[in-house]
This record gives structure tokens, sequence and C-alpha cells, in this order.
């Protein structure tokens, strides 16, 4: 080590794949520093689409008098938030150390995709974090049923819906309550209004919002990596990019049952056991669920267009 450099822990805040940007406490306060990941912190994440994300907390060796910085061991985490990256074929990192889940929806514009949600919280189950449903835009009037009927049903089966409008207020005072003292994640498609929510959360930030396109209905990404942002001392939001598609990753097919709550207690006893493909046999106990309305049709649907791309078969939701 050079004698001016020094060794610091410090906090991802938003990065590329390679270069990070870390928030460390020096002698003289906070301070963010740009640096560059050593060679064998990506040699130990061969197989990931990013070796680090945001809320991750590093050990950095800072040089002060180049101002220069590199990332040279990442500290063991609680838990990552990620998806499978279809076009990379790998693990895309999202989110490290987190507490929430917030998963946001909108009834309309771009329209409500309740599949979406079930991937999400399908990655939630799969890392034990808590997730929430957060329904934007309640502003906007729309004539879906199905809108009203999923997101009872996702509170029938133990999910928390919170609905706001961040253009007009609503809701945020009940979303600042779950979020408060916590590091929550916010995901959803492009368009669903993550980067307005953190705008009416806290003001001065500025995020910059995206539009709709009027042509598809559906929104334009603005937001291009995760990054933190500070409510308050104790709070923080991590917002990443909105996407189209969503695969959960770090399960095999088989075991998605477990991951979907109200399909685990079922899990194994089909007549065919856990070899049931839930599609066509007598006995299925998942299909009885289906019929009886325990499981709600659509979630059934969900099941099998989800374990068709863990197995590699990309569906269109």
């Amino acid at each position: 080590m050079k004698n001016n450099s020094r060794i610091l822990k410090g906090l991802v805040i938003h990065g590329s794949r390679n270069i990070m940007t870390v928030r460390v406490t020096t002698e003289k306060g906070i301070k963010e520093l740009e640096c560059r990941i050593k060679g064998k912190v990506l040699k130990s994440s061969e197989n990931y689409y990013n070796p680090i994300a945001p809320g991750d907390w590093v050990n950095i060796e800072w040089q002060k008098e180049e101002n220069t910085a590199m990332i040279l061991s990442v500290e063991d985490r609680r838990n990552l938030f990620r998806r499978f990256n279809q076009k990379e074929s790998l693990s895309q990192f999202l989110a490290a150390n987190v507490d929430l889940v917030l998963s946001v929806c909108t009834a309309i514009s771009p329209p409500f995709r309740p599949r979406f949600l079930d991937r999400v919280l399908v990655q939630a189950d799969i890392e034990g974090m808590e997730a929430v449903i957060i329904c934007n835009k309640i502003d906007l009037e729309y004539d879906d049923i199905n809108v009203d009927e999923r997101l009872e049903d996702f509170k029938r089966i133990g999910y928390k819906v919170i609905t706001v409008s961040a253009k007009t207020g609503e809701g945020l005072e009940a979303l600042r309550c779950e979020i408060e003292g916590k590091t929550s994640v916010l995901t959803g498609q492009s368009g669903v209004g993550k980067s307005s929510i953190i705008n009416a959360l806290k003001p001065d930030v500025n995020i910059r919002e995206g539009a709709i396109n009027e042509k598809y209905n559906r929104g334009v990404h603005t937001t291009t990596m995760s990054f933190i942002v500070d409510i308050n001392a104790s709070t923080r939001l991590i917002d990443t990019p909105g996407v189209r598609l969503f695969i959960p990753d770090g399960i095999k097919a088989e075991e998605l049952i477990y991951n979907m709550r109200e399909f685990a207690p079922l899990a194994g006893k089909c007549s065919y056991g856990l070899s049931c493909s839930h599609k066509t046999e007598a006995g299925c106990k998942i299909m009885e669920a289906v019929n009886a309305g325990v499981i709600h049709e659509d979630r059934y649907e969900s099941f099998l267009r989800i374990r068709e791309d863990i197995e590699g078969n990309i569906s269109d939701y």
C-alpha cells in the first residue's frame, strides 16, 4: 500500500458494471468517491452481470493525493435482490441488504400487469424479504374490474397493498410510515412512477421522470442503473431501472411452488407427488385449489409461465 493511501469502508450508492460511487466517512466528513473494482472482485463474480449493487458495503483503497479509489472486497450481505438478465443470460444484482421490496404498479397508464407483480413477489420470497405492493396513479380513473379483484386477492394471500398518487399526495403518508427506518428497493415496469414517488417523498432530490409512450401505452426508460436516495437519516430507497421482463433468479423450476405462498402448502400432495406437472394429472392438488378458488386462476397461469421462464422458455406476459 502506498504511503498516502487509506483503507475505508463505504456504502455503494450507484454505479455501472465496474465503476461504482461509494459513500465513505473521512476526517473531513462524508465524501462520495468514484471507485473502480479490483480484478479479483470481478473474477469471483464471473457468473453475474454485475458483482456489486447499491446497498453493498465495500472496503476500498483511497489514494487521497491522486484522488483515485479501488474496491478491494465486498462485505457479507444480509440478502440480495436480483433478477435473471435474459439478454446476458446472467444474474443481475439490483440491490443489497434490503429490508423491504416495494413492487410498484398502476391500474392504468401503463396498464395493470399483475403477472409482473407475481414475479417480483416470487423473487422477494426467494430472498426472504418482506414485500409490499404499491399501486400508483390512483388519481386516474379506470374501469378494469380485474385490477381491484387482483389487488384484493394479493391481500387475501397475505401481501400488503398501498394505493398512492405521487401527483396528488394521496396515500403517501401511509407509504412513509411503511418505509420509515428501512432500506427499501423500488421495482416495477417502466412508466409506473417509481421516480415520481421518490420525488414526492423527497422533493429536493428532483429525479428525472419518464413519460408514457402514447402509441404503445407503456413507459419510456429513464432510470438506467439502480441508485440510493436517502429519505432521511434512517430511511433509504433504492430505485431500479424499469424493465418489461422480470425473470426470478436463484431457484430451479421445481422449487417455484415453495415460493408462491398459497401454492407452498400443497407441494408434494398431488397424486404424482413432486413429479406432477400441475397441468393435466388427475389428483393434482394445485388444479383442485384453482377450481375451488383457493388459488386465483391468474396466479395459476403466472405459476406455469414463470416455471417455463426459469426452465429457459421465455414467455410473453
